[in-house]
């Protein structure tokens, strides 16, 4: 039913509309102002890592005993997915009970998909119990649908160049809009940032008088052979490596730690062990993801890897490059070889180009219906512009069977460009 209720959201609410908080305003106030009757909040921004950031806090404070609410976009396979109830997926009656009540409450007034789907959320929240909520930013921030909460906690993951047309294509504009979720004396966890926006951070922190807990100022990660050193000047931590792959994952999972305490510092009970088996039990899929059954892994032959990633822009490169390369490291390397699609309103050359000095060709895929996105052809020609060979195909099974037809196996392959080509992946393979 989940799938019925998406088609009838796309038909009657549009994708996108001009930002701003006036919509989601009037709605919430007709449903009794739900988000003024969550648990305490975490609210999640930043261009990379947010959704990692959200799945390390759940899985930390579940495995010390709390229910937590969490509200992440966009979804893989089923919408259900966006809203996590105390533990558990909104069910779909519940999904359709809730949507037929907000559409009612908002009635003729112009509403986008989002802005409709972040009020159901709110509302659902509300008539559940909980002890903590975890809500993430959608796009920007300062005009965000989510933005109209008012969190215990504010936390801000690394912010890149990305949905530039509509935050600019200035990295110091792009971080004002991401620190419009830090509020008035309410403490914000800052990941690793580049100097142009930690500025801006703390200038918006200083007119908020909004205390900062900055890496590599009030905190710092260190990575181990083991895993990472989390110092603070309260409290000290060697933790495992966290079960999400990829280097960049020990950035986001001691920013959790970060959070943590912050937590911790206003009277949630997290110890240390609850940190150690929210980082081993973590799941987010499409992160650098290796599917380890399904027909599509079955499909290849002995020896193959077949990996996922939904990462789409210039910095999202540079980890899978980064991977990549420690890929190119190991005793007996396996061949890399991409497929990929992407939307026109991403940077395809610079997504590809930390990638291209690894793969030794690609193939490309048609984009999901509904957006906007290279055809095969033009993402190829992307790809030519870094010097990556690449042939376009009609589908992800054609891709896997061409490059099975025209180069040697064992190789290792990697889907990625986009989290909608993720979502179609793990819906074919089961």
């Amino acid at each position: 039913m989940s799938d019925a209720i998406v088609q009838r959201l796309m038909n009657r609410h549009p994708r996108i509309i001009t930002l701003g908080l006036e919509r989601i305003q009037h709605l919430l106030k007709a449903l009794d102002s739900p988000e003024k009757k969550l648990p305490p909040l975490i609210h999640v921004a930043g261009t990379n890592g947010k959704g990692s950031l959200a799945a390390y806090l759940r899985a930390m404070a579940e495995a010390a005993g709390y229910r937590v609410h969490v509200y992440t976009s966009p979804h893989l396979v089923h919408f259900n997915e966006r809203i996590r109830i105390a533990g558990r997926l909104i069910g779909d009656d519940e999904l359709d009970e809730m949507l037929t009540e907000c559409e009612e409450a908002n009635g003729d007034t112009p509403i986008a998909f989002f802005e409709i789907t972040t009020a159901l959320a709110y509302l659902a929240f509300s008539r559940v119990p909980a002890e903590l909520g975890i809500i993430e930013v959608g796009m920007g921030g300062r005009f965000d649908a989510t933005n109209v909460i008012e969190p215990a906690l504010s936390a801000i993951t690394p912010i890149g160049y990305d949905h530039t047309g509509f935050m600019g294509d200035k990295l110091e504009g792009i971080a004002w809009e991401k620190a419009g979720v830090i509020k008035h004396a309410v403490p914000a966890v800052i990941g690793r940032q580049r100097d142009v926006s930690t500025a801006v951070i703390e200038a918006e922190a200083a007119k908020l008088a909004a205390p900062l807990f900055r890496m590599g100022r009030e905190w710092q990660v260190t990575p181990t052979t083991q895993g990472f050193h989390y110092e603070s000047d309260l409290t000290t931590f060697d933790l495992p490596a966290p079960a999400l792959a990829g280097a960049h994952q020990i950035d986001n999972a001691a920013t959790a730690v970060a959070c943590i305490e912050r937590l911790r510092a206003a009277r949630f009970a997290i110890d240390e062990k609850a940190i150690r088996t929210g980082l081993k039990s973590v799941e987010w899929p499409a992160r650098l993801q290796r599917l380890t059954k399904g027909p599509l892994v079955e499909a290849l032959p002995p020896g193959c890897e077949l990996w996922l990633d939904g990462g789409h822009n210039e910095d999202c490169g540079l980890v899978l490059g980064r991977m990549a390369s420690d890929w190119a490291k190991e005793p007996a390397p396996l061949p890399l070889y991409l497929v990929f699609a992407m939307q026109t309103t991403k940077d395809a050359s610079g997504f590809l180009r930390p990638l291209s000095r690894h793969a030794l060709a690609a193939r490309a895929v048609p984009f999901p219906e509904g957006h906007v996105a290279y055809t095969p052809v033009e993402a190829c020609a992307k790809a030519a512009e870094v010097g990556l060979d690449c042939v376009p195909v009609n589908d992800i099974g054609a891709a896997l069977e061409d490059l099975l037809a025209t180069q040697p196996a064992p190789m290792r392959i990697l889907i990625c460009g986009s989290l909608y080509l993720a979502g179609t992946v793990l819906a074919r393979n089961g």
